[in-house]
């Protein structure tokens, strides 16, 4: 097998790409869709959000210190591309793309209502790393659609039909391969 030489690049996929709600000190709520978000630390919860400094929503983020990672899914795609590709100077994300904003327990950015998970953050360090800022952040609450919960009180996301983004395209997730561990597991 043969490998290609690559420039230096993110080559990281699939992300997940989810829909960052945030509002400015005035309560005026816009949506981003990020695909560079991910967990950083079990213990206090930490999660990590870069966006460039030129996106509308940058400044909500610097000014309030608080944003809400909302996961997408399979019926939330077409919302979930649309809310990275319109500006939120130019449209109102949450009426064009049918989103229903929900307020949250411990920060001015709403929730995204449809959202089968919605994780409230508080900024803890920025970091201006280049094209992007990375926005430290510690979760301070999670709310989850009842409607995936199961009679044992687990939590089944994979029931909601989530995405991710590999190379500028969407992706559904496929067949479960197993679980944590499941390669040193004693066979039965």
């Amino acid at each position: 097998m043969a490998k290609i030489s690559f420039k230096p690049g993110n080559m990281l996929y699939p992300l997940p790409a989810v829909m960052v709600s945030v509002a400015d000190k005035e309560g005026r709520a816009n949506i981003i869709t990020v695909a560079w978000a991910g967990t950083i630390c079990t213990n206090p919860p930490m999660v990590s959000i870069s966006v460039r400094p030129s996106r509308y929503s940058h400044h909500m983020i610097e000014e309030t210190g608080e944003f809400v990672i909302n996961l997408t899914t399979q019926a939330l795609a077409y919302a979930t591309d649309y809310c990275g590709v319109r500006s939120g100077r130019d449209v109102n994300k949450w009426k064009e793309a049918k989103l229903t904003p929900m307020q949250s327990d411990f920060v001015k950015a709403p929730c995204i209502a449809e959202s089968p998970v919605n994780i409230e953050c508080r900024v803890v360090r920025a970091e201006q790393l280049g094209s992007h800022d990375m926005f430290i952040a510690e979760v301070i609450a999670v709310h989850v659609d009842d409607r995936y919960m199961d009679e044992r009180g687990s939590f089944h996301l994979e029931n909601a039909r989530p995405i991710v983004y590999n190379h500028g395209e969407y992706y559904a997730l496929g067949k479960r391969l197993g679980k944590f561990g499941y390669s040193v597991q004693k066979k039965p």
